[in-house]
Parts: C-alpha cells; sequence; structure tokens
C-alpha cells in the first residue's frame, strides 16, 4: 500500500517556540542578555506574513518574561489578533526545569500565564518546556492549573549527542554545564512513545502528552532545523528524508507534531547579533523557501492545525496511559 492509499487526511499540528534574541544569547553564554534584547518587532511580522501565505494557523509557545515587557506588547498582541494560538513556555527559559521544586514550577507557569493574558486576553492551556526539560511536579502543576496538554518531551536517542555539541560551541562555564548536564535528555528519552498519550499521574488524574514528533521506529528528529541542515547539502536529501519521515508516520498512524524555531525563518542577514548559531549563514528569504516547500508536503499527507485544535481531537479518542514513574524521567525529578 503507499502513502497516497492510506485515506483521509488525519491532523498534524504545527507549533513555534517563540526564543526571542536574549534567550538565545543567554543559551549560548554571551553578556548582556540580562537586558532582554529583542527581535520580535521584526521577527513576528515576518513569521506571520509566511503563515500567512500558506493560509496556515499554529501554535506560538511564548516566554513570560517577552510578555510581560510593555515593549513586546504589540507583536504578542498581533500574534493572536491574526487567529494564531498560544502556549506557555516558561518565564525565564532555563532549560533545567528538572531541578526546580514544584513552588518555583509553579510561579513559573503562572507567572507566564498571568502575562500571556494580560497582554493577549488568552490564557495558554498547552505548555511546551525550554530545552525539553520537565518533571513529574511540573505535570501535576500544569494539571491543577487546567492545563489541557504538555509537549515536553523529544523521544530520541541523540539528546547527549546534541548536548556535546552544545557544551562544545557554547561558552558558557563549568557551573553553567553542569546545571544543564541534563540538557536534551539522555539516551533513555529513545524509548518515549513518539505518539501523543496520557500522563497517569500522582493524584490519580491524567495530562495529554503531545510528544514533538521524531521519525516511528528510528526516533531521529525531523523538525525543521534538522531539514535545514540538510538541505545545506542537498535539496533532494532534504526531501528524501521528510519523505521517509512523513510515509512513516502515515503507515504508523502517527498524527506529527511539528515543531518550528525563529532561527529556522530568519537568518543572519536580519539578525546578525545571532550569527554564531548553527544555520544562520542561509538567508532569510532561501529559510522561507524551504519552510514554505517543506510544509505544503506536510500540508499533502496531513491537516494542519494548530496544537489546541490538535488536543481536542486526541482526547475524543482512546490513548494509552502512562505512569511518570514507570519510566526514566531526567535526572532531579520529582525535587
Amino acid at each position: 500500500m503507499s502513502a497516497g492509499d492510506l485515506g483521509p487526511k488525519p491532523l498534524a499540528s504545527v507549533s513555534l517556540d517563540l526564543d526571542n534574541q536574549w534567550a538565545y544569547m543567554k543559551t549560548h553564554g554571551d553578556a548582556g542578555w540580562e537586558t532582554f534584547p529583542s527581535y520580535l518587532d521584526g521577527f513576528v511580522p515576518h513569521a506571520l506574513a509566511a503563515l500567512d501565505t500558506l493560509d496556515l494557523k499554529i501554535t506560538f509557545f511564548v516566554v513570560g518574561q517577552d510578555a510581560a515587557l510593555d515593549r513586546n506588547r504589540d507583536s504578542l498582541r498581533a500574534i493572536r489578533d491574526r487567529g494564531h494560538d498560544i502556549g506557555n513556555h516558561s518565564f525565564r527559559h532555563e532549560q533545567w526545569i528538572e531541578t526546580f521544586s514544584s513552588d518555583r514550577i509553579e510561579r513559573e507557569v503562572s507567572d507566564t500565564a498571568d502575562a500571556i493574558e494580560r497582554v493577549t486576553g488568552h490564557r495558554p492551556t498547552g505548555y511546551r518546556g525550554p530545552g525539553f526539560s520537565w518533571n513529574e511536579e511540573l505535570f501535576e502543576v500544569l494539571e491543577r492549573s487546567g492545563y489541557v496538554y504538555d509537549a515536553s518531551t523529544l523521544p530520541t536517542y541523540i539528546g547527549p549527542l546534541a548536548r556535546l555539541y552544545y557544551f562544545k560551541t557554547s561558552s558558557i562555564d563549568r557551573d553553567e554545564m553542569e546545571q544543564r548536564k541534563n540538557l536534551f535528555g539522555g539516551f533513555g528519552e529513545g524509548r518515549r512513545p513518539v505518539k501523543p498519550y496520557l500522563w497517569k499521574l500522582r493524584s490519580g488524574r491524567t495530562l495529554l502528552e503531545i510528544p514533538v514528533t521524531t521519525i516511528p521506529v528510528v526516533k531521529t528528529p525531523f523538525h525543521l532545523s534538522y531539514l535545514l541542515y540538510l538541505s545545506r547539502y542537498s535539496t533532494l536529501l532534504m526531501s528524501a528524508y521528510l519523505h521517509a519521515a512523513l510515509t512513516l508516520c502515515r503507515w504508523t498512524g502517527t498524527q506529527p507534531s511539528f515543531l518550528l524555531h525563529p532561527l529556522d525563518l530568519i537568518g543572519g542577514d536580519q539578525l546578525p547579533e545571532l550569527g554564531f548559531f548553527p544555520g544562520m549563514d542561509i538567508s532569510s528569504s532561501r529559510k522561507v523557501e524551504v519552510f514554505h516547500r517543506v510544509l505544503r508536503r506536510l500540508a499533502q499527507r496531513f491537516k494542519l492545525v494548530d496544537m489546541g485544535r490538535h488536543a481536542t481531537q486526541l482526547l475524543a479518542a482512546d490513548l494509552p496511559v502512562r505512569e511518570v514513574r514507570a519510566e526514566a524521567a531526567p535526572a532531579g525529578a520529582g525535587r
């Protein structure tokens, strides 16, 4: 049976982690991030225009610190005014939330939601941790706070390799490396499901988990950052990799959650301050061209929606239930 014979299109959700300039500088270990330099006034119109071309509505995961600053108000309000969904991406974009106490997690979640609601009039019902960081306490806080879903897991075996590359290319010191020692997770993350499921919490209640989709079976990522990397060597190689990913998703009944980042759509020609990040030598126009090509391919196989709509449909299905403690959570979970 060919992929074209698989019947009606299932849903796939698309989301963008709206990491700002200061968050990238903080990740890289650069001085000056504490003043929260921002590119949102330029990036948001650029991204909205790219999405309008496809008539596509997605979920933007917004960092609370950005929503709390008046200078970002118009940019964030524009996202909601154009019909896009908004999710919670933590307050300070700290990628080691698995080490946080329950009280600190509760503040991160609630302060971000409050700031987003003040700016946009919308209170988020979905959450994604920066750096795919999470722990059991986070899920308990999200469920108590009325969240519909979490989207913090990345089921892949290559997390330690990504962390090693990050440590080698950043300017952070040894103490900061120790703080980030679980960034992107361990090899055990590759054993987690690619398909959505329900976490069974200590309280006895459940929380929907929508993993960032990796290729079924092989568990390698195929979100846009990876596809852009492949496109530098060969557009045909990128297309073949994407085709294999989408075909395996259809054959295994996996409804993708496809991830974007700002630097997938904007290059060093517009953001020379972030030229040290991989892929920033690719022009903004070329990135948008690849984005359109990839999303059109995705739309051939799936009906593209924001994560809120995807979550609503998933909760109407009979999803498997998994106990958080039944799997090896990131170190520090529950502390």
